[in-house]
């Protein structure tokens, strides 16, 4: 007898063929058939008028410290993601010194908006190395997680707080790549590094992989090339507006000397500026030419995010801003209520120099959310602009004595200003490119900001019902069969004999999300921003339900992926889906 028989359903397998009508038989964690399956399970589904897809495979999440309090990775598992990909932008939790404890979470703080309560009480901090962090996740997960090993955890433990700031020596060099390799021998699916301007430590400091240089990066892609199933991810300057020269040419490099894929994050696409998007993605034309791969990660959604003047969000990255949005909430108050500062802060924000954080200097378009002082009743959800025009004011003082009365809490939601038609048409445009790859969710991170974990049920509502700028089929290509060829997951992403059971199955009437809400269920009380799923009837992790109509079972069924054994050694010069 089967363990889990799926009838009738609409299998859409992740190849990007047309679906077909069958079964799908699992034993033992594994599709032991598709098509007619005469065979009874113990447990069965009839799944018509259903779609019965592989579990989506988010390539880009921070769920490093959330899996400690919430092994079901929430809200990402209520809208079909089986297998997710942590230890991004050169950030991770191990491996790690009792005596850097306080320092990584608040650089997690800073750098991904993890609240410090949550981190606080809601691990043990009981491991050291990168092995032992893993084993303290092994078999306690409700998905499939791997890990990558983060620049900045190395860097710490070799170069300490003293020489955070410097180029390393041939002997740091060395120490570190020995501890790159024990990583990645005990599990590690490869390396991730952030020389980003945007990321500095709980101190306000830059953070210590951003003074690394080429021989340093280069020496940890030979320590990868060494070493079967793993892979790359970096940030840079580049990532949030135009990739130098330089950059490219590293990234490129980093591809080829480690005979591995590098994916970045993320590629926004904007249709006011194409020479943007052709240029990011020129990263991509020039590896291959080189026989490397560097993949782009895009987003197939927008995906809204909250700002404040009180807490550290992209208003606070705007160029030039940074003395005033670093002085203690007091202080800064007295600064915002300033005519010259605030005519300062409106021109650096409108300057070619701002870059991409530019886009956020549209000051009435900002939706007022939550407020707190009685002058401000009734302004939630106006946008600035229909304010400022009944006040009689400029739109940015406007927002800026609302947020001052607020003691600066108050609640901004800005108006995408990328949704336009066009800027669909050059996201399909990019999302067929070779070079990019849909991912870059987040998820896990910046928690009370933005909610990009529930992409992949947006993106099938929108190709199902809404723009239907992609077939069905093909969305669920690039969410499954793409990612898993990146990382070599060659036992997952589509729905195959022999491969793991992650399954997905969705009412193709009605699949899409809710818009996010604010709950506080975090340790300590924190808020975070989640999103339930529509039409998510069953998800299914090494064959077991992990969420039935739309509700998680709590089973944990995950499987901690390891390189080398869960992953194939991914050859980055041939092609890809």
């Amino acid at each position: 007898m089967l363990d889990y028989v799926i009838r009738n359903g609409l299998v859409v397998d992740g190849t990007g063929s047309p679906g077909h009508r069958a079964d799908v038989g699992v034993r033992g964690g594994k599709i032991v058939a598709v098509g007619r399956v005469e065979e009874a399970g113990t447990t069965e589904f009839d799944a018509d008028g259903l779609v019965v897809a592989p579990g989506i495979i988010d390539p880009h999440t921070h769920y490093d410290a959330q899996l400690f309090w919430d092994p079901t990775a929430s809200p990402s598992n209520l809208h079909g993601v089986t297998t997710v990909i942590g230890g991004n932008c050169g950030f991770t939790l191990a491996p790690i010194k009792a005596e850097d404890h306080d320092y990584i979470r608040r650089m997690m703080v800073n750098v991904e908006g993890m609240p410090l309560e949550a981190l606080e009480s809601g691990i043990t901090w009981d491991w050291t190395s990168f092995g032992e962090y893993l084993d303290r996740l092994e078999g306690n997960l409700g998905v499939n997680a791997g890990f990558l090993v983060g620049h900045c955890a190395l860097r710490r433990w070799v170069m300490g707080s003293e020489r955070a700031a410097e180029v390393a020596s041939d002997q740091e060099v060395a120490a570190m790549s020995r501890l790159l390799a024990e990583s990645i021998e005990a599990g590690g699916l490869g390396f991730s590094s952030s020389q980003s301007r945007t990321h500095s430590d709980g101190d306000g400091n830059p953070i210590s992989s951003r003074s690394a240089d080429r021989r340093e990066m280069l020496a940890f892609c030979e320590v990868l090339r060494d070493h079967p199933g793993t892979t790359l991810e970096y940030i840079t300057n580049g990532c949030l507006d135009t990739f130098s020269d330089e950059e490219i040419d590293l990234m490129v490099a980093m591809s080829t000397t480690a005979r591995r894929p590098l994916n970045w994050n993320v590629l926004t696409v904007d249709s006011r500026t194409p020479e943007k998007t052709r240029r990011q993605l020129e990263a991509s034309a020039r590896a291959a030419e080189a026989g490397g791969r560097v993949i782009a990660l895009t987003m197939p959604t927008l995906v809204p995010m909250n700002m404040s003047f009180r807490t550290h969000c992209a208003l606070f990255l705007i160029p030039g801003w940074a003395p005033v949005m670093g002085l203690p909430v007091d202080e800064r108050i007295v600064k915002l209520g300033d005519p010259a500062v605030r005519a300062e802060l409106d021109e650096l924000a409108k300057s070619d120099g701002a870059g991409v954080f530019r886009r956020l200097s549209n000051w009435a378009n900002y939706i007022i959310g939550d407020t707190f002082a009685a002058e401000n009743e009734g302004l939630s959800w106006r946008d600035v602009g229909s304010i400022a025009e009944e006040q009689g004011k400029a739109p940015f003082d406007t927002l800026l004595d609302l947020v001052i009365a607020d003691g600066l809490r108050t609640v901004l939601w800005p108006k995408a200003s990328d949704g336009d038609d066009a800027s669909w048409q050059a996201r399909l445009q990019v999302w067929n490119d070779p070079g990019a790859m849909i991912g870059g969710s987040d998820a896990g991170a910046h928690l009370d900001r933005m909610c990009g974990s529930n992409y992949p049920t947006s993106f099938l509502g929108d190709c199902l019902r809404k723009r239907r700028l992609v077939p069905m089929e093909r969305a669920i290509q690039l969410m499954t069969e793409a990612p898993a060829q990146l990382f070599g997951l060659e036992d997952r992403g589509r729905v195959s004999e022999g491969l793991c059971a992650d399954l997905f199955v969705f009412d193709p009437e009605t699949v899409g999300s809710e818009p996010a809400t604010l709950v506080h269920d975090l340790p300590g009380g924190s808020p975070r921003l989640i999103a339930d799923a529509i039409g998510v009837v069953r998800v299914l992790v090494n064959g077991v339900e992990t969420v039935v109509d739309g509700k998680p079972t709590g089973r944990l069924p995950g499987t901690l992926l390891k390189s080398g054994r869960d992953t194939a050694t991914v050859d980055p010069s041939l092609a890809t889906v």
